[in-house]
C-alpha cells in the first residue's frame, strides 16, 4: 500500500463513520420527538386529566420538563404537529424500539393506512434530519409538503437550502412550469448538499445530547478565541459590567436566534448586547442587533431599566468597526450618560485590531 493510498483509505473510514454517526443521532432525535408528540394527543384525547389542564398543557407540562434542553412550549407544539403530520413513522417506532413502550400503547400498525401520496416512514427518517422536518411541518398542503421532501431528499439539500427553495415558491413555480423536470434540474445543480457536520450542529442536537452550541466549537476558532478574550477585557474595565450569558439563545417567532454576550450594567441599569462578525460591516448586521434591542424591550426589559444598548463589533481580519444601536432611543440624557459610561469606540476598536494581530501572528 502506497502512503497517498493509505491517507485516502483513512479519510474514507473517516467520512463514513461520520455519516453513520451523524444518521443515527438524528434518527434518535426524530424518533424521541415524534413519540413525545404522540403521548400528548394520546393524553389530549384519552387522558383521564385532560380537562384539568386543556388550553394550558403544553404551558404546564414545558415548565414541568425545564430540567430537559430543548422542551420548551414551543418544542412541544411542534411535536404534536409532527406526529399527526407523520403517521408512517409508527412502524419505524415499532421496529425500533420493539413495541416496549414508556407510557401507553401505540395504536396497532394495522390502523395506519399507507397513503400513496406520502413517503415511508424510514425514508423520512433516514434522509431528513429534524430541523428539515420542523420547516416541513409548516406546510400545510400535504402535497406541496411532499414535493419539498422529495427535493430534499433527490439533492441531499441543507436546511439552509431547503428554506431558501420554500421562500423562493420552487413549488408554486415548478407548477407553472412548462418543463419541471428541467426546472428540477436547474435547480438542484444550483442547491448545496449536506453534509454530516451540518447534522451535528444543529442546535437541537445540542440539546438533545445536553451540549451547549460552544462545547462543538473548534478551539483555534476565530471568532470564538475573540470572544473569549472579549468577555474578560469587558469585565476588567469594570464599569460596572455584569455577565448574564454567553451565546444567549432567543426565540422570535418560530426561529431562535443567539447573541454573543450579554452583560447588565449596574450602574446604567440596563442590558448591553455585543454582536461580534469577522467579516465586513453590512446592515444586516445593525438591524439583527436592532432586532435583538426590540426582542428585549418587548420580553425583557422590567420598569426599572433603561433602554438595552447594543455594541456591534466589525472586522474584515485587517480593520475594525465599532458601533453602539439603541433601536430608536429618544432619552437624550440617557443616551449622554452611557457614552461616558461605556468603553470608547477607538478603545474597543484598538482591543479587536490586537487581537486579530495576535491570532494571525500565532497562525503563521
Amino acid at each position: 500500500m502506497k502512503f497517498e493510498i493509505l491517507v485516502h483509505t483513512i479519510e474514507q473510514a473517516h467520512q463514513y463513520f461520520q455519516q453513520q454517526a451523524s444518521k443515527a443521532v438524528n434518527v434518535a432525535l426524530t424518533l424521541r420527538n415524534w413519540l413525545i408528540g404522540y403521548y400528548i394527543v394520546e393524553f389530549e384525547q384519552n387522558g383521564d386529566e385532560r380537562a384539568k389542564y386543556g388550553a394550558k398543557l403544553l404551558q404546564q407540562l414545558a415548565e414541568k420538563c425545564a430540567g430537559i434542553k430543548g422542551l420548551d412550549e414551543r418544542s412541544l407544539r411542534n411535536f404534536r404537529v409532527f406526529y399527526q403530520y407523520y403517521p408512517q413513522i409508527q412502524a419505524v417506532i415499532i421496529n425500533e424500539i420493539g413495541g416496549t413502550q414508556i407510557w401507553g400503547a401505540l395504536p396497532p400498525k394495522s390502523e395506519i393506512t399507507e397513503d400513496i401520496h406520502t413517503l415511508k416512514g424510514n425514508l423520512i427518517v433516514s434522509k431528513l434530519s429534524y430541523t428539515h422536518l420542523e420547516l416541513l411541518i409548516k406546510i400545510d398542503n400535504p402535497l406541496k409538503r411532499v414535493f419539498y421532501e422529495l427535493e430534499c431528499i433527490k439533492g441531499n439539500w441543507s436546511v439552509r437550502a431547503l428554506k431558501r427553495q420554500i421562500n423562493s415558491l420552487y413549488y408554486e413555480r415548478s407548477g407553472m412550469s412548462a418543463k419541471p423536470e428541467l426546472l428540477s434540474e436547474i435547480t438542484q445543480a444550483k442547491t448545496a448538499s449536506l453534509v454530516p457536520t451540518d447534522v451535528i450542529k444543529s442546535v437541537y442536537i445540542f440539546e438533545f445530547l445536553g451540549l451547549n452550541p460552544k462545547d462543538t466549537v473548534e478551539e483555534h476558532d476565530l471568532e470564538t478565541a475573540l470572544l473569549d478574550h472579549l468577555q474578560q477585557f469587558m469585565l476588567e474595565l469594570g464599569h460596572g459590567f455584569c455577565l448574564e450569558a454567553r451565546q444567549k439563545k432567543i426565540l422570535i417567532g418560530d426561529e431562535y436566534f443567539f447573541i454573543d454576550l450579554v452583560f447588565y450594567h449596574r450602574i446604567l441599569k440596563c442590558h448591553i448586547l455585543i454582536e461580534l462578525k469577522v467579516e465586513d460591516f453590512n446592515h444586516h448586521n445593525i438591524g439583527q442587533l436592532n432586532t435583538y434591542l426590540n426582542y428585549y424591550k418587548a420580553e425583557v426589559m422590567r420598569l426599572d431599566d433603561n433602554p438595552t444598548i447594543g455594541i456591534l463589533l466589525v472586522t474584515d481580519k485587517n480593520n475594525a468597526l465599532v458601533e453602539y444601536a439603541t433601536a430608536g432611543m429618544d432619552n437624550q440624557l440617557f443616551v449622554s450618560k452611557y457614552l461616558l459610561e461605556l468603553p470608547k469606540k477607538e478603545i474597543l476598536e484598538a482591543f479587536i485590531k490586537q487581537e486579530i494581530k495576535k491570532w494571525n501572528h500565532s497562525e503563521m
